[in-house]
């Protein structure tokens, strides 16, 4: 007979073992004698996780607490970095690889990017560096992939799109509530500004139970109970040529409402684990949707995020059927350095997810079998 560990030692196990928001790969030892608040050199960062730890010693509490934070005991902020762990990988061997950097191109919604992956919607980029959102938009059209600029963004929509390169394709976050007149005005700005979708966040209706935040100040940017149904995103789309594509999907059950009701793209998304804490990472509700409901990734494009720190966990991604998959807080610790800071962290993905794929015997981003990876979860892996 098969023993089972006791549940409530289990629980007591998992409560005991120390969360690492950045894992020990040396960084505090090598950095050890750099001057409190100086930046590292950004070529002697290695990795994502890199970029957060130097935005921490950096920034000012408040600043760095306002990408850092989650909800309320930010158990939901955890698990989104955690959970890529709990799956584990199954490399194949012996095929040909050498390709995989070949594939690394994607389309998203038909517009073309060099990799499968994008910059998420963050607001208040001026509190990681006085040009705001700029380097984020440059640093995009430099590595060429796609920048969802936030409507809360230090920069205001017009000023973000002076940055933009010649025929740069970025998609505009917005916030919407049943008022017309006010969408009117977004719509419109969005589309002058040469912005090529709307992407509605869903996923915050009401005001995020922030405990850190709260503590410095920096909460919720948008901290109102809104009205979010279907028959508002049917009327939506009636005010608009844009697509709108819905931000915030958790569960199977949605992202079929939204097959429904002809939504061109879906994202999943616990909105980085700021607005409820509980919340499943997006990994498992892509992993709930590939069972349950497969067909859904051809008949629609499916975005998620959450947590992602390395290349493999893009990998895990794209092998569930995820069409692209978004990175918040780590370009913003990222921007931190500026528009250098955001091409350097493109290029260590981009190389991250080639060598990870082929690390796993993966000779097609776009063709990646599911069963690399064993979707049984080993809670003693994470």
């Amino acid at each position: 007979m098969r023993s089972v560990l006791p549940f409530y030692l289990l629980g007591g196990a998992l409560a005991a073992r120390p969360f690492l928001n950045e894992p020990d790969t040396g960084f505090d030892a090598v950095f050890a004698d750099l001057p409190a608040g100086e930046l590292p050199p950004l070529e002697k960062l290695v990795g994502l996780p890199d970029f957060d730890a130097a935005a921490r010693r950096h920034l000012p509490v408040m600043n760095y607490t306002y990408y850092r934070n989650g909800a309320a005991g930010e158990w939901s902020y955890r698990n989104n970095l955690e959970v890529y762990n709990r799956y584990a990988l199954r490399p194949r061997t012996m095929v040909d690889i050498t390709n995989i950097e070949s594939t690394l191109p994607t389309t998203i919604l038909g517009h073309n990017f060099s990799a499968p992956f994008f910059i998420s919607p963050c607001a208040r980029g001026e509190y990681g560096h006085i040009d705001g959102e700029k380097g984020l938009v440059e640093g995009a059209a430099a590595g060429d992939i796609l920048y969802m600029p936030s409507l809360l963004a230090s920069l205001s929509i017009e000023e973000i799109a002076t940055f933009k390169a010649e025929d740069q394709v970025t998609f505009q976050q917005v916030y919407l509530d049943s008022n017309d007149t006010s969408t009117q005005i977004i719509f419109d700005r969005a589309s002058k500004s040469g912005a090529k979708a709307l992407v509605f966040t869903i996923d915050s209706a009401a005001d995020g139970n922030r405990h850190r935040a709260a503590r410095y100040g920096v909460g919720s940017a948008d901290s109102s109970y809104t009205l979010i149904t279907w028959d508002l995103y049917e009327h939506l789309t009636t005010m608009t040529d844009l697509p709108i594509i819905l931000k915030g999907i958790q569960t199977v059950e949605d992202a079929q409402k939204a097959v429904e009701h002809g939504v061109p793209a879906i994202y999943l998304s616990n909105h980085g684990g700021r607005q409820i804490d509980g919340a499943r990472p997006p990994l498992e509700v892509a992993l709930e949707i590939h069972r349950q409901a497969p067909e859904i990734f051809s008949q629609i494009e499916v975005f998620a995020d959450g947590g992602v720190r390395y290349g493999a966990d893009v990998v895990k991604m794209l092998s569930l059927g995820v069409r692209a998959v978004g990175l918040g807080r780590p370009f913003m610790f990222a921007n931190v350095y500026g528009t250098e800071g955001v091409q350097r962290a493109i290029e260590m993905l981009k190389h991250e997810i080639a060598i990870d794929a082929a690390n796993a015997g993966v000779t097609d981003l776009k063709n990646i079998d599911p069963k690399i990876v064993d979707w049984t979860p080993n809670w003693a892996l994470a």
